[in-house]
């Protein structure tokens, strides 16, 4: 990440892609970025949505489509670690069965999802799901 001035941060991905975070106008920024602690949680989302779309195609379920929602709580007071992040699962498709969901989301979170696994030790990390099948 390189400063790009204010609190404006600029970086590239493995992959080449930019990434821009800033703060919010109250804290001086220009809210023209990701907030660092939106990032964090893209992240557990993406990490762990990686995983359980990985699982379920192992599993040879027919997923069509997969949200994941978090909401976090932290403190209003410095230091404003995240104290829990609720992580919902809304699984769409065909003939999806809800126990190999459970079981993907299972995986994802005791053995896989780097991001999660780091932050478990700081952070309550709970998780629901949904099966919708079409």
């Amino acid at each position: 990440m390189t400063w790009a001035g204010g609190l404006r941060f600029e970086g590239t991905s493995a992959f080449g892609h930019k990434v821009v975070t800033d703060g919010s106008k109250a804290d001086g920024g220009d809210e023209s970025g990701y907030k660092p602690s939106e990032m964090l949680l893209f992240s557990l989302a993406g990490c762990t949505g990686i995983d359980v779309v990985r699982i379920l195609e192992k599993q040879k379920q027919e997923l069509r489509a997969l949200e994941i929602e978090l909401v976090a709580q932290q403190p209003e007071q410095y230091p404003r670690p995240l104290e829990s992040i609720e992580v919902r699962f809304i699984a769409r498709g065909k003939n999806l069965d809800p126990q190999k969901v459970a079981r993907a989301i299972e995986l994802s979170e005791q053995k896989y999802c780097t991001v999660g696994l780091t932050l478990q030790n700081r952070t309550k990390i709970v998780s629901s799901y949904k099966v919708i099948n079409e």
